[in-house]
């Protein structure tokens, strides 16, 4: 069986095509700029990677565009889109209402639609994506994947928030948690990886990105996370601004005059450790300058470190322990620096990095000493793959 996996962005489409008999990436890719006349893909096929600049104005002609990449006599890996039995899409914000991976239909959509206050950044994107592919696949089945089914485990006086219960009676306001499919496909790797029983582990997953949450994962279930209604919350993200006293939003909506829609643009947008740096929205930069003698982009940077070790010492409360620290995402995988500062945070739980090990990106490695208390893994995330074993299990 062959699946095309799409993880949609408000102006970016991601993708892979997998053949699930050999967990085969036959290609894979992202169009970016959606939207605007300078949109262009870069399409990966048998170890090359092309650059297309192609005008997409919106979710269906950046659909289109990347299924004849997928049929192209250049470099084509099926002869036809009938090779295509199913889509994945990766889907965001499910809310109660959607507690596991679902074939979609209208009620899916709904629900997304709901949802979509809680993430305004991911689900109107996801609503474009499955919109699009009704139009240029017709007819196709297509699975949901969502972000926050895999904490739906989580016990419920650690997901209700300290406020009036009746509003999580009348609108949901609860901890919902996100990056689910990550977590869970990282945490069952592990147990692969060791050979042990995920039923028998107290793992920390730290999912570090572009948006970043934590999540404690004790025998396969997810029991506490990071992030919390919306993936504004946790940790200190890239412009997110994570966890703050409420009363700065209310102090700064008076201050400034600011309307409900810009004070949320704020905490998405303009906030976290670009926000306090000052400097462009990339942890690489970011990272570089705070070695720089840049104070605002080192107090950035030692808060974002700061604020992972707390949460991982947080989740060893939650499971009564830790075996377990998994780093994954593109910061996770890559910022050599950014994992051993939070582990030498960590030594009182007896963590022991390795800092020979933990020099490398990207690789599937131990980076814990042989005598550390907890073992340190990095393992590179696959949320596709999760994805697309969830959508040929329900097809099928």
């Amino acid at each position: 069986m062959k699946i095309l996996v799409l993880n949609c962005g408000s102006s970016s489409l991601k993708y892979q095509l997998i053949n699930m008999e050999t967990e085969e990436v036959l290609a894979s890719g992202k169009y970016e700029r959606i939207g605007e006349k300078e949109a262009f893909i870069t399409h990966k096929v048998n170890g090359q990677k092309i650059k297309i600049d192609n005008p997409a104005y919106n979710h269906t002609e950046a659909i289109e565009f990347t299924l004849k990449q997928l049929t192209n006599p250049e470099y084509k890996v099926i002869d036809s889109l009938d090779e295509i039995e199913a889509i994945g899409h990766r889907l965001v914000h499910g809310g109660e209402k959607i507690s596991e991976s679902v074939v979609i239909d209208e009620n899916v959509e709904n629900v997304l639609k709901e949802y979509s206050d809680l993430a305004p950044l991911h689900n109107p994107a996801c609503i474009l994506g499955i919109e699009a592919c009704k139009n240029v696949m017709p007819g196709k089945p297509m699975v949901g994947v969502f972000d926050t089914a895999f904490h739906q485990s989580i016990p419920k006086e650690r997901y209700i928030y300290p406020i009036p219960y009746e509003y999580y009676e009348k609108y949901g306001i609860r901890k919902y948690g996100f990056h689910g499919t990550s977590h869970m496909f990282v945490s069952q790797r592990l147990a692969e990886i060791e050979g042990k029983d995920l039923k028998d582990l107290k793992i920390v997953t730290c999912h570090l990105g572009q948006g970043s949450s934590i999540c404690a994962v004790q025998g396969g279930k997810s029991v506490d996370t990071s992030m919390g209604l919306t993936p504004l919350g946790g940790i200190p993200m890239v412009t997110r601004s994570g966890d703050l006293d409420p009363s700065i939003l209310l102090y700064l909506m008076k201050k400034e005059k600011l309307s409900p829609e810009q004070m949320e643009n704020i905490l998405n947008k303009e906030s976290g450790v670009s926000g306090i740096s000052g400097l462009a929205p990339d942890f690489r930069v970011i990272e570089q300058e705070s070695y720089n003698d840049n104070e605002t982009a080192k107090i950035a940077m030692e808060s974002f470190k700061y604020a992972i070790a707390s949460y991982i010492a947080k989740y060893a409360v939650a499971m009564n322990g830790v075996d377990y620290i998994v780093f994954t995402g593109g910061v996770g995988e890559n910022q050599i620096n950014i994992r051993k500062g939070i582990c030498e945070q960590l030594e009182f739980m007896g963590v022991e990095i390795d800092v020979e090990a933990n020099n490398m990106r990207g690789e599937e490695k131990v980076i814990s000493k042989p005598s550390s208390k907890v073992k340190v893994y990095v393992i590179p995330t696959n949320e596709e793959l999760m994805i697309a074993k969830e959508t040929e299990r329900l097809v099928k």
